[in-house]
């Protein structure tokens, strides 16, 4: 690897001086290393990310999302070093990415790739704004407490209207976060699905439902006050009645460098659930 790139989140006061010791580490075996935070941008001697081997983020799963959009257009791995809450998305604990790492650098790794998402906000039959995310889109009531009318096609087809406070579309990967809140089911990262998960459903259905792959997702808003699109946790911005959201894959895919088992995610979950298993 000719190039690492290293993030640090700037609300961690403890990322930065871990960031500058990995860069230390990294420098002592002649590797380059690029140092930025994830509210900016690497910097790279004022060129893009596109030659960059790795990414190693410090921070938690927020971090982790902002690395991945960082490099939506670029297959870069990212490699997390969990310092947040969770840690869904991270590989290393603080304690062992030395470890870790090392086994990376020997290209003792394999590549994970997780599906992203791409939605357009349609107003009048017009592209006004496009978003991508690696976790969810969400079409949500504003700071009203009044639900909105979802009309939910797929395919273009029409499947089901909701009455909610709120639509979420997500991926595998944002199952385990606001979906699973609002009572989706868990979907391991190897599969390619969508998921969607009314929030507070009333008298209609609040059922998820788990949708294929390559599915259009088409949502039409109808309210007569506030509501709003958010992507990864991002306020995108205000919808008006009659407004289009259309969701599909993201022709990019998220990579990530693991070195544990393919089948961490189930210990993981459990883990951060407090359930341990046993055998």
């Amino acid at each position: 690897m000719h190039k690492i790139g290293i993030l640090h989140q700037p609300r961690i006061p403890a990322s930065k001086p871990m960031a500058k010791e990995v860069a230390a580490w990294l420098q002592a075996q002649n590797i380059f290393c690029s140092m930025g935070s994830t509210w900016t941008e690497i910097a790279a001697n004022n060129e893009g990310s596109s030659d960059i081997s790795l990414l190693i983020v410090l921070g938690g799963d927020g971090s982790t999302l902002r690395a991945a959009h960082m490099t939506i257009d670029y297959p870069i791995p990212i490699f997390g070093i969990n310092m947040g809450r969770v840690g869904f998305l991270s590989e290393a604990q603080p304690d062992e990415w030395r470890e870790k790492l090392s086994r990376v650098l020997q290209d003792d790794f394999w590549i994970e790739r997780r599906l992203m998402i791409h939605a357009d906000l349609l107003r009048n039959g017009r592209v006004i704004n496009s978003y991508s995310a690696l976790n969810e889109v969400v079409v949500g009531r504003g700071q009203q407490a009044r639900v909105i009318r979802l009309h939910l096609r797929v395919d273009g087809d029409l499947v089901t209207t909701y009455t909610a406070d709120a639509l979420i579309v997500a991926t595998p990967t944002g199952s385990t976060a606001y979906a699973m809140a609002a009572g989706g089911p868990l979907l391991p990262p190897q599969l390619k699905n969508f998921v969607v998960v009314p929030v507070a459903a009333h008298l209609s259905l609040d059922r998820p439902l788990v949708l294929h792959e390559e599915a259009e997702i088409s949502i039409k808003v109808e309210m007569d006050h506030e509501a709003n699109l958010t992507a990864d946790g991002q306020y995108g911005g205000e919808i008006e009645n009659g407004d289009l959201i259309v969701v599909k894959r993201h022709i990019h895919d998220a990579h990530f460098a693991r070195v544990d088992s393919s089948g961490y995610f189930y210990r993981r979950l459990m883990r951060r659930l407090g359930l341990f298993l046993t055998a």
